[in-house]
């Protein structure tokens, strides 16, 4: 079973029993659609613009906020080498590979809903999903093709969550 923290680091939008529910579901359909069957751990922070700034800051030297950071442990090779590991050596089920970190901003997520003309549920999972994806070693910013690839991805779990534009 994956294991998804949930913190909140911010004020702005309240972080009811059903967003906390929505994030592990979009978390495990991602895993799932990925065929990443070993039990996984992730760590979702949920923050502000401004929390997020100084981390985009910080890790990334971009002065200013965003809607979502994404901390992988492993690169794609590393990841891929860890889980033929686990499989050889009968890990699965026994203890969770720790994939990453996600931080999303809510402030930005609600802002973004709206621009987009859809709920705060959906640009929050989605925001989810595409997180877990770079925690998987996919990069848009790598090309036309990887992005492409990446947002057919993004779409095909959303829409297997009924989160539709």
């Amino acid at each position: 079973m994956n294991k998804i923290y949930i913190s909140n680091t911010q004020d702005k939008h309240e972080v009811t029993r059903a967003l906390r529910a929505l994030i592990r579901r979009a978390v495990n359909s991602t895993l799932k659609s990925e065929g990443f069957e070993l039990d996984a751990e992730i760590s979702v922070t949920l923050t502000d613009d401004d929390g997020i700034h100084a981390l985009n800051l910080e890790y990334r030297g971009i002065d200013r906020p965003t809607d979502v950071l994404s901390f992988p442990l492993y690169d794609d090779g590393e990841l891929k080498e860890t889980l033929k590991r686990a499989e050889l050596h009968g890990t699965e089920g026994k203890e969770r590979i720790a994939l990453g970190d996600i931080v999303i901003s809510l402030e930005r997520a609600d802002r973004q809903a709206g621009e987009y003309g859809h709920s705060f549920e959906r640009e929050t999972a989605f925001l989810c999903v595409h997180s877990v994806l770079h925690l998987l070693g996919y990069d848009h910013e790598l090309g036309k093709a990887e992005e492409e690839d990446m947002f057919s991805r993004q779409e095909a779990v959303l829409k297997s969550m009924s989160l539709n534009r």
